[in-house]
């Protein structure tokens, strides 16, 4: 799942270890982040860190046993990420979205491929999954877009776009203009990988908002998907900030 030119270095050794640690603890957990897009994409990125999902029930028992084994832990924001480090590596530990528009799930795990990774067998985050947790990072220091489309390209052909029609069915405009973000990028392909039902039923559901009545409430969901550049429209235009609760 590596390439070989860049694989027994330090990081790899901290890797399997990590994960190792993680397999002895019984928490179910899936790789995400550089590593399932290297899978779905071929694009490689060397990191120093693991993006490790796992329930938010399950986070604790995760910190508590790095712990005991000497890592430092912590609990970096109790919405949705903790962490564990060791020397200049560390892992994330993801159980949530930071704008809490979403918490893992045990039905992630039953679309989880297994790979080996590091000599270690693992879950991968699903690819509806990835597309799910990146469609909402669209801000100024960080566009998940591009990752997006590469997913789309290289692994477009296997996903099951009702499932992630399902997942993203709330905040359909993001697929919808990621999809057509898709098409300009890629003129060439968008027709083989994208299906005609899903980008009708979605161009219908943007020709329905003409029908309805003019929103009461002024609601920015920009804040969903960037924290920072939208402040302005909740502190100093009275737009209401949009927010999920998640049990």
């Amino acid at each position: 799942m590596i390439p070989k030119e860049h694989r027994n270095n330090t990081s790899h050794v901290f890797y399997k270890q990590a994960l190792l640690h993680l397999q002895e603890s019984g928490v179910p957990f899936m790789l995400g982040g550089a590593f399932a897009m290297f899978h779905y994409t071929g694009i490689y990125r060397d990191t120093k860190d693991l993006d490790i999902f796992c329930s938010p029930k399950d986070y604790p028992s995760i910190l508590k046993l790095f712990a005991a084994k000497g890592y430092r832990t912590e609990l970096t924001d109790v919405r949705w990420l903790a962490k564990v480090f060791s020397d200049e590596f560390f892992i994330d530990i993801i159980f949530a979205s930071v704008s809490n528009i979403f918490h893992v799930e045990e039905s992630w795990f039953e679309y989880a491929p297994e790979v080996e990774f590091v000599e270690v067998k693992v879950r991968l985050l699903p690819p509806e999954e990835l597309i799910y947790c990146k469609i909402y990072v669209q801000n100024r220091e960080r566009f998940d877009g591009a990752d997006i489309n590469h997913i789309l390209l290289r692994y477009g052909k296997e996903l099951n776009w009702q499932r992630l029609l399902d997942r993203l069915d709330q905040h359909w405009h993001l697929l919808l203009a990621q999809l057509l973000i898709f098409q300009f990028v890629y003129p060439a392909d968008y027709q083989d990988i994208i299906p005609k039902w899903l980008l009708d039923d979605l161009i219908r559901r943007t020709q329905e908002q003409y029908e309805l009545p003019a929103a009461v409430e002024k609601v920015c969901r920009g804040p969903m998907i960037d924290q920072t550049q939208y402040q302005v429209d909740v502190k100093d235009w009275d737009y209401k900030s949009y927010t999920i609760k998640t049990v």
